[in-house]
């Protein structure tokens, strides 16, 4: 078996519905399997998958074990040669796998490898790629000073400045929401520290790699929607687990001295408090117009029931969605992108060819009853079922 998909889930349902539909997408024509975590949630995840995905492997927690254990007992049963670590708010490309698999056999000193992650706006996320967070780095993130220069080798190594967002190369930390490697590098090197809870594990899992001699890359070849922060409410719980995720990697892998632990402990709370704040939801913008990018008036009578609104509908042709100028330049306007008619790659593309234009995106996973998508990679994301 070519690829083993670890898709690690807490109580985001229809996130993880769209996830599956992405990857079973992706690994077509590959000798490939899903397994899915569940860390014990509340709603109702495990049966959704035992009546519309019953050929994914679905392992059911009895409590919240965390991030690094939840996918220790993934790994534990996946069959592949490489395993691929999945946050369930992602959506993957068609080609994802694929791409990075041959990217991946050109390499012979290969650790981990990450692609390119934006938002569910068509954002790049900066955190595709990451240096190691040294005290020097770990101020810089803290202080704002890498907004400066940051593709400075002084100031912008927290980003790994010395990659731009479309430019593949080797970088220290790759985040954990996508994260392909060789199965049996994944057992070398211990898997996850299950001394983490949630945070930092995957800093730590990335430097483990780094001490085997063997090197992480970025590849932005493939772009990925990672939603962020569905499976987490920024809240006092999630400051005090970050900052004892990072207190646990510098006292595992840094040389510590009197000054570094007083000045990381005050970092640490600062930077925590700082995203705790950014999790604070702001107020919901509320579309004056939609666009349904779909040739299906039956499913456009719907939305616009459950929605209240006017819908206008456009085909989605020659691999493009052209929107007119009068919406955009004037009006918040959502799309929504029906994925019985367009490709998950291709909805991916149009929120990368769209963003910053005054618009939302929802997508309307391939034989679903429900849209989904966020508009701030701080605030939760919204379903609305039809």
């Amino acid at each position: 078996m070519q690829l083993s998909v670890i898709i690690l889930n807490y109580n985001v349902r229809y996130f993880l519905e769209q996830c599956i539909l992405s990857v079973q997408e992706a690994i077509r024509g590959l000798e490939a399997e899903i397994i899915v975590v569940d860390n014990n949630s509340p709603d109702d995840s495990c049966q959704m998958i035992k009546e519309r995905f019953p050929e994914v492997i679905l392992i059911e927690n009895k409590e919240n074990v965390g991030f690094p254990k939840g996918n220790n007992i993934g790994v534990e049963s996946a069959k592949g040669e490489y395993v691929c670590i999945l946050n369930p708010d992602t959506v993957v490309a068609e080609d994802t796998f694929e791409k990075i698999l041959a990217f991946a056999r050109t390499k012979t000193d290969l650790g981990i490898i990450g692609c390119k992650l934006i938002d569910g706006t068509g954002n790049f996320l900066p955190e595709s790629k990451r240096g190691i967070p040294s005290p020097w780095v770990a101020f810089t993130k803290i202080s704002g000073l890498y907004k400066i220069a940051s593709s400075s080798n002084i100031f912008g190594r927290y980003y790994a400045g010395h990659l731009a967002e479309n430019q593949a190369g080797k970088v220290a930390v790759l985040v954990g929401a996508f994260m392909v490697l060789k199965r049996e590098l994944y057992k070398e090197v211990g898997g996850f520290d299950e001394r983490y809870f949630m945070y930092g594990e995957d800093i730590d899992f990335s430097f483990s790699v780094l001490k085997k001699g063997l090197s992480n890359y970025y590849f932005h070849e493939t772009s990925i929607i990672h939603y962020k922060g569905e499976s987490t409410v920024k809240d006092g719980t999630y400051m005090k687990r970050f900052q004892q995720g990072m207190e646990l990697f510098y006292e595992k892998n840094m040389k510590s001295s009197i000054f570094f632990s007083i000045f990381m402990k005050f970092g640490m709370l600062f930077f925590s408090f700082i995203k705790m704040f950014q999790g604070k939801s702001k107020p919901k913008i509320n579309p004056e117009s939609y666009i349904f990018v779909s040739d299906d008036q039956v499913l456009k009578e719907k939305l616009q029931v459950a929605l209240k609104k006017n819908i206008q509908i456009q085909k989605f042709e020659n691999q493009k969605a052209v929107f007119s100028q009068t919406f955009s330049d004037k009006e918040p306007v959502e799309v929504i992108l029906d994925n019985n008619h367009l490709t998950f790659k291709e909805c991916i593309s149009v929120l990368e060819a769209h963003k910053n234009k005054n618009m939302t995106f929802k997508i309307l996973p391939k034989k679903s009853d429900f849209i989904i998508g966020s508009n701030s990679n701080n605030d939760r994301g919204e379903v609305v079922r039809f």
